[in-house]
């Protein structure tokens, strides 16, 4: 049975906390995945429309993720126990900082996974991450 770690979260039904986990795990340096479907003890409990579910998810993760989210993330059904559940794979993000579109300002805008749940990222940990972006911008122009 699998278990919620740094790398693994479970959601019983799509919330509005999607976009702050999926921005969590594009600034987790080794990306990771979300379940939606399966309940906070791993028991898959089932998604209505899958289809249609996976396609406002991708909207969502598209439209309210900032940068492009473009070519990092995957999303698939998968049987547990014969139900079906949507499996988000989310790679590492290459721009870090990701947030979330709406609260691009705000400490809630950015998150980064801490063990098993998704925390605000410290302000000192975003502009470590804008300065790399700086420097890395900076050589590719020299």
């Amino acid at each position: 049975m699998l278990q919620e770690s740094n790398r693994i979260e479970f959601k019983a039904e799509l919330n509005d906390k999607l976009e702050k986990e999926i921005g969590a795990f594009l600034n987790n340096k080794e990306g990771g995945v979300l379940y939606i479907g399966v309940d906070d003890n791993g028991n898959p409990v089932g998604m209505p429309n899958i289809d249609s579910m996976q396609l406002k998810i991708a909207d969502r993760i598209k439209n309210n993720i900032l940068p492009s989210t473009l070519g990092l993330f995957d999303i698939v059904t998968e049987e547990i126990d014969k139900v079906s559940v949507v499996k988000i794979l989310i790679s590492s993000g290459l721009e870090k900082p990701y947030y979330i579109k709406k609260q691009v300002m705000s400490p809630n805008g950015c998150f980064t996974r801490v063990g098993t749940s998704s925390q605000p990222m410290s302000t000192a940990r975003s502009d470590e991450f804008y300065r790399k972006q700086i420097h890395n911008t900076r050589i590719g122009t020299e």
